[in-house]
């Protein structure tokens, strides 16, 4: 039975020859590499996966704070998140610093903290998920 009420948001292509864990990604019409470090004995060409999940959140968040900010005409020359995964004896943690260049008063920081657990990246990584595997023929 085929699911109803699906709609295609994006898509990711990647390809790996015969270089020892150099991947070619491609979305959107835009490339970059990724690759494993050396210690993992890849070639260290490019971020490895676990570095572009955190980099898809961090710029993720950090626009969709940008967007709000500009809506709101905060002189906020700078927004900087830095995101780092822990592993855990329950898990995997994924913490966020976000640091601001200009004034943000409290009540600023209050909402802005709330805006920045509501970017997409965000909402899909603590949300409902589904990761379906198939090999084709």
């Amino acid at each position: 039975m085929e699911e109803t009420g699906i709609e295609l948001i994006e898509t990711a292509i990647a390809l790996i020859g015969l270089t020892q864990y150099q991947t070619v990604v491609n979305s959107g019409g835009h490339g970059l590499i990724t690759d494993e470090p050396l210690e993992a004995e890849g070639s260290n060409t490019g971020m490895n996966p676990f570095s572009l999940l955190l980099a898809s959140l961090a710029s993720c968040t950090v626009i969709t704070l940008r967007m709000y900010i500009n809506r709101k005409m905060w002189p906020i020359e700078e927004i900087k998140a830095n995101v780092e995964m822990f592993k855990t004896l329950s898990g995997t943690r994924i913490e966020t610093k976000i640091s601001f260049k200009g004034e943000v008063n409290d009540e600023q920081r209050d909402r802005l903290l709330k805006i920045a657990n509501a970017c997409p990246v965000h909402k899909i990584l603590t949300g409902n998920i589904a990761i379906r595997t198939n090999i084709n023929p």
